[in-house]
């Protein structure tokens, strides 16, 4: 029974440390990792390449021109300005990000998913319908309306999306639990691939007539 016991706890402790690894991006072991592009400037710190932090400076942690609006003239109505390691070089190993998203009225940000990290929402400026979807079984849809100064949260992984609902610009700025989240647009994925997917599948998954996923796959 104590053999039972020692076994239980310590699979309790492996099941709660793979829990923290599959939470967000490692953890750094080192005040910071500037990124850099030439090797051959950078040195081998964490297991990454990064700039000799003697050489490290102000600027490499530094990025401006979030207060200006981005270019929302397209399909969806939206823009979104990402502040990542290529903007900010210092960001690389802290295992966040963050992005301005500009909405014109009736702006959509289309169902997507981010694999690799949690979203975290916050309205400056208009009114959006947000929401998300959980996974099988339920597939349930949490929504809510927010206006400035509220704040959503989109769990890692799951289908999340932004819809501008007023009848003006609207602006959110997102916070990611990743350096590099990774973006994944359904509708994009499903009739955009390079190669298609062959039309039967689409038509088949999505109960649609095999012309109409022509249709669609020549539109992405």
């Amino acid at each position: 029974m104590k053999g039972f016991h020692c076994f239980l706890v310590a699979f309790t402790l492996l099941a709660f440390a793979c829990s923290l690894a599959m939470a967000s991006d490692p953890s750094p072991l080192q005040d910071f990792c500037v990124a850099v592009k030439d090797i051959k400037d950078g040195v081998f710190v964490n297991g990454k390449i990064c700039k000799d932090p003697k050489l490290a400076f102000a600027d490499d942690f530094f990025f401006s021109g979030l207060n200006k609006a981005g270019n929302t003239s397209n399909p969806t109505g939206i823009s979104i300005t990402p502040v990542g390691v290529d903007e900010i070089p210092g960001l690389n190993t802290l295992g966040i990000s963050l992005a301005r998203i500009d909405y014109a009225p009736n702006g959509l940000n289309p169902p997507h998913t981010h694999p690799r990290g949690t979203e975290i929402l916050v309205v400056i400026q208009g009114t959006l319908y947000v929401g998300f979807v959980t996974s099988i079984p339920d597939y349930r849809l949490f929504t809510k309306i927010l206006n400035p100064g509220d704040v959503f949260v989109f769990p890692m992984g799951l289908i999340h999306f932004q819809f501008n609902i007023g009848k003006s610009a609207a602006v959110a700025f997102g916070g990611l639990s990743s350096q590099n989240a990774g973006v994944i647009a359904i509708a994009n994925a499903a009739f955009g691939s390079n190669p298609s997917i062959n039309p039967d599948v689409l038509a088949k998954a999505f109960q649609l007539d095999k012309d109409v996923v022509k249709d669609l796959q020549s539109k992405f």
